[in-house]
């Protein structure tokens, strides 16, 4: 529509020159020494634009012909650039493939070309790392740092990177407080510093991190839970030499990271500093909140096996929960156990009776065979110790 516009257009003016040239009866004279000159006056415009043309052609080939060396150099310039884009992109793509040493060729000739030198040197850093040439790896990512200050912040990310993965944490830290320093901290780098501080063992460290990192959903529940569960079993094992830090620790936990196995090494350490006290409340608590769980035997293990304090309370603490769980086999065990060390014979006997009816057990076979012999029943005894042993050949 528009082209139809210009071409009517066109024919407009030229109609109305046309008309104009024949309706104009003007003419021009030109007066010189002895010569007279008279020309009608559209022949002087049609000259006149004709010389125009003429002019206006001449200047432009001879603009054209004197800017050939400098257009000469714009088009090797852009075809030196086109290419350096080029082989910048082969590296990038060679990279992914894992085709490690072309990548790395093609990142060299990339950044002697001058395409996007910092993100070269990058790739060739990596590539380097790769295939396991440290020498080159921090070759390139010196050059990458020297090449182009706007991907600092992208070479030590790298650089934390490569140095958690060369389990070389501490030197990972201090580029990650670099990283810190000039741009402060963003999800990906908080993620890079906990494998730092794990790489450590700097629990609280962790501990730290992770709650940040969950609080902006930045890693999966089930990563989050087992994060914290190995920095609280790593806080413990360092605080086992000293039972009162341990208390203050365990009391500050949060009732939401208790988990199994954290109250299970807990307690294992209290009562391996002789604090039975403390490890008695844990286990109470844990059975209070968790209620039957796959760990339920465990601890009923560590608490049976208490002695200090008040033992008919802790036998009256677990019949409370065999009133809601009757016929667990590791409940009536326990009670069976504790019983027997009280001299509650009948108790101890048909709590233990009453665990091999619901599950038989060697630990049930045992301590039942064991209670026989303190009553002197030795035929039941014996026969006690041939099922164990039956169970255990099993």
């Amino acid at each position: 529509m528009r082209g139809l516009f210009w071409l009517l257009a066109l024919f407009a003016a030229a109609a109305a020159v046309a008309i104009g040239a024949r309706m104009n009866d003007g003419y021009l004279l030109f007066v010189l020494p002895n010569v007279r000159y008279e020309i009608s006056l559209n022949t002087f415009v049609i000259a006149l634009a004709l010389l125009f043309l003429l002019a206006y052609g001449v200047l432009r080939a001879l603009s054209l012909v004197f800017s050939l060396p400098e257009r000469a150099r714009h088009f090797r310039a852009r075809r030196h650039r086109e290419k350096a884009v080029q082989m910048f992109e082969d590296a990038v793509r060679l990279l992914f493939e894992g085709r490690f040493g072309q990548a790395l060729k093609k990142a060299r000739e990339a950044h002697d070309a001058e395409a996007a030198c910092g993100l070269s040197a990058l790739i060739a850093a990596r590539a380097a790392q790769r295939m396991r040439e440290p020498e080159k790896q921090q070759e390139w990512l010196d050059k990458a740092k020297a090449s182009d200050p706007r991907t600092e912040a992208a070479t030590l990310m790298l650089e934390a990177e490569m140095l958690n993965e060369a389990r070389r944490f501490n030197e990972a830290l201090q580029a990650l407080a670099k990283l810190q320093e000039q741009q402060g901290r963003h999800i990906a780098a908080l993620r890079l510093e906990l494998r730092s501080r794990q790489g450590i063992g700097d629990w609280d460290g962790v501990l730290r991190l992770t709650r940040q990192l969950a609080k902006r959903a930045a890693l999966p529940p089930q990563i989050v839970r087992e994060t914290r569960i190995q920095a609280h079993l790593g806080n413990i094992a360092r605080l086992a030499d000293d039972i009162a830090e341990l208390t203050v620790y365990l009391r500050a936990l949060p009732a939401d990271e208790r988990s199994q196995r954290v109250v299970l090494a807990a307690a294992q350490a209290l009562l391996a500093g002789k604090a039975e006290g403390e490890a008695q409340k844990l286990i109470e608590a844990a059975f209070d909140a968790a209620g039957h769980d796959e760990w339920l035997g465990d601890l009923l293990i560590l608490y049976s096996r208490l002695t200090g304090g008040e033992p008919l309370q802790r036998i009256g603490r677990a019949e409370a929960w065999l009133k809601e769980y009757p016929a667990d086999a590791r409940l009536l065990l326990a009670l069976g156990r504790m019983c027997r060390r009280q001299r509650l014979w009948g108790k101890a006997q048909s709590y233990l009776e009453a665990s091999l009816a619901v599950a038989p057990t060697q630990p049930a076979h045992l301590e039942l065979a064991q209670l026989f012999d303190q009553l002197e029943r030795h035929d039941e005894a014996n026969r006690q110790y041939r099922a164990s042993a039956l169970l255990d050949a099993a």
